[in-house]
């Protein structure tokens, strides 16, 4: 998720993850973790003192990391029947929390507005299936292509990609980007899927550009697209199978084509907190080479969005 720069953005296809997901049908989802506030800072955490080391004086003596997340975004981060927040971001937040000895505290906000924050200090990092993507890193918003602020780094910590989904038994043919043109599709303001659409619709020919309806958020979205206001919707490519696996009972959605524009998920860093970046890097290399990192991706049932190392500003 992003706006123009800021997505949930866009890379090449990754057909081949796909399949396996959806062949396997492995997003069914199991058990729900906690929490808003993910990870704890007492004497039992199993931190790594290198990572540990790494992090910021001030944020170690706070023992909190404010962590910007659009909480409406399932699997990914959603507040579950009780109210907790959970999904794969408050999952690894947890983890990544005691690697570090400090909490990790999810605070919801709109999507759009994460990187905002992160310049305004109010947040530390953000985490909200926001894609890595050159504009991001270098501030430069992907519709107009002008620079609109300092831009952020990224620790890349899962891949994904974008599909699109209808009603389901209500296709109208739909199975590319080129066939949404004279047609509407409903999707979260400032999103990959968002920006895909602005692209995908100059594209079109005979005046048949494609419509866009654009709300605050995935949720939002799903609800128009269900009520008959919209011909498609699209988002990530977990959070659309999630929804058409769930939605209804399974009866609202279904998904349509192939998985396009797979890129990195990034835990977004204001530029120049180097440190804290490293520090989180490190955090994460250490989850992944202890196996903690795969056991919470396999719990959420997304295996093929894995990665191998926690790379640091590698989208394109």
């Amino acid at each position: 998720m992003t706006a123009s720069t800021t997505r949930r953005t866009t890379a090449k296809s990754r057909i081949a993850a796909v399949c396996a997901i959806a062949v396997a049908g492995t997003l069914l989802l199991t058990a729900c973790g906690d929490q808003t506030k993910s990870g704890n800072n007492s004497s039992d955490s199993t931190k790594s003192s290198t990572a540990a080391d790494l992090l910021p004086p001030e944020i170690k003596a706070k023992g909190v990391i404010k962590v910007g997340s659009d909480i409406a975004y399932p699997p990914v981060e959603f507040k579950d029947k009780s109210g907790r927040t959970v999904g794969i971001d408050p999952d690894l937040g947890a983890a990544l929390g005691k690697e570090l000895g400090v909490t990790f505290q999810f605070e919801n906000g709109t999507f759009d507005t994460l990187i905002t924050g992160l310049r305004s200090k109010r947040y530390d990092l953000a985490m909200s299936a926001m894609t890595d993507t050159k504009d991001r890193q270098e501030g430069v918003d992907s519709d107009t292509k002008k620079k609109v602020g300092e831009g952020v780094d990224f620790v890349d910590y899962f891949t994904a990609g974008v599909s699109i989904y209808t009603r389901k038994g209500d296709d109208q043919g739909i199975k590319t980007w080129a066939d949404l043109c004279g047609k509407k599709i409903a999707v979260q303001r400032g999103t990959v899927s968002h920006d895909l659409a602005k692209s995908e619709s100059k594209k079109c020919t005979g005046g048949k550009k494609i419509a866009m309806e654009t709300f605050d958020n995935d949720l939002e979205a799903q609800t128009r697209l269900r009520s008959g206001g919209a011909d498609a919707g699209s988002s990530d490519f977990p959070v659309a199978a999630y929804a058409v696996k769930t939605s209804g009972g399974g009866k609202d959605f279904e998904l349509v084509g192939e998985q396009v524009e797979a890129a990195p998920y990034g835990i977004a860093v204001a530029k120049g907190n180097d440190q804290l970046a490293k520090a989180v890097q490190a955090a994460l290399d250490a989850l992944i080479k202890s196996g903690e990192y795969g056991k919470i991706i396999a719990k959420w049932g997304v295996e093929a969005g894995a990665v191998t190392e926690a790379k640091l500003n590698g989208g394109s």
